[in-house]
């Protein structure tokens, strides 16, 4: 009774001393555009499952605020790098999207299905894109490399499959979940098709992730430019092939520290390294000043 008495005082003072508008945060439904097009191809906007699906993951993504802000941040840092290498490799520019939806543009990711890096490359997929993926050097965090091994993936996906879309929701489900779906269904549209709930709202979450990062201020993310992380580019290059590699040591000779070693370096991922082979890596050293910033 004596606690019934004392949630009934707190509301009424809640209630009496706050304005109404005030006792709940404040929530908008998201703004949806009015077209929209994933790798020059059109959303089918007019369906109200493809609606609805849109609104959703933009409302996760709009009110997953520190994920979703720290991802815009780092879109500076990672999107100058990846952006060439996709138009290298004839891969559409919204497919740096995708690699936002899979890391949230954080390098150092690793899913508990072991995939890892920016575009979070399962190890197996990794080594048969000759990918050193070992405990002391795993290149599918080299952001350049990794992107590399992404874009063939993708192509291989869209040479079957005849669409960039379909290429992207096989980046989720895999090329042969994606193809024995759409056979067993009759249909050949990501939008028409239906497939294990994660993949039917992986298009969706891309989607999201480019609307909010061309419109920011319409979603609700107050962004200033001096606000976006800095590139890491500032840096020179050594090649080194010792059979042991104390990096510690090895970043101390070359006048910086491991941790910066690391930043500018992410596939390096333990101490040492054992290169029996004399395998020669091209390392990133950051140049002095780097730390200042530009800014």
């Amino acid at each position: 009774m004596k606690n019934c008495i004392c949630l009934f005082l707190s509301l009424f003072v809640l209630t009496t001393v706050l304005p109404a508008q005030n006792l709940f945060p404040q929530a908008m439904v998201p703004v949806m555009p009015e077209t929209l097009e994933f790798a020059g191809e059109e959303v089918p906007l007019g369906n109200y499952d493809t609606r609805e699906s849109l609104r959703r993951e933009l409302s996760v993504t709009m009110y997953m605020h520190s994920r979703t802000l720290y991802a815009l941040l780092q879109t500076t840092r990672y999107f100058p790098v990846i952006e060439p290498i996709l138009k290298k490799n004839g891969i559409p520019d919204d497919f740096k999207y995708l690699c936002m939806a899979e890391s949230g543009l954080n390098p150092e990711v690793r899913s508990p299905a072991g995939a890892a890096g920016l575009w979070q490359i399962m190890p197996a997929v990794g080594r048969s894109y000759g990918m050193e993926v070992g405990r002391g050097v795993d290149e599918r965090y080299h952001v350049e490399m990794a992107t590399e091994a992404a874009c063939r993936h993708l192509k291989e996906s869209y040479d079957r499959l005849g669409s960039w879309t379909l290429a992207a929701a096989a980046y989720n489900l895999g090329l042969t979940g994606v193809v024995t779906r759409l056979e067993k269904q009759g249909v050949n549209d990501y939008y028409d098709a239906f497939f294990p709930d994660e993949t039917l709202r992986y298009v969706f979450r891309i989607l999201s992730l480019k609307l909010v990062t061309e419109h920011p201020l319409r979603y609700g993310f107050l962004i200033g430019e001096e606000d976006y992380c800095e590139p890491l580019d500032e840096y020179r290059e050594v090649t080194v092939g010792d059979h042991k590699i104390d990096w510690a040591a090895f970043a101390r000779e070359q006048g910086t520290n491991y941790k910066m070693l690391r930043a500018y370096n992410p596939w390096i991922r333990n101490y040492d390294s054992q290169n029996p082979a004399g395998r020669r890596y091209t390392v990133r050293i950051p140049l002095e000043g780097h730390r200042n910033g530009k800014k």
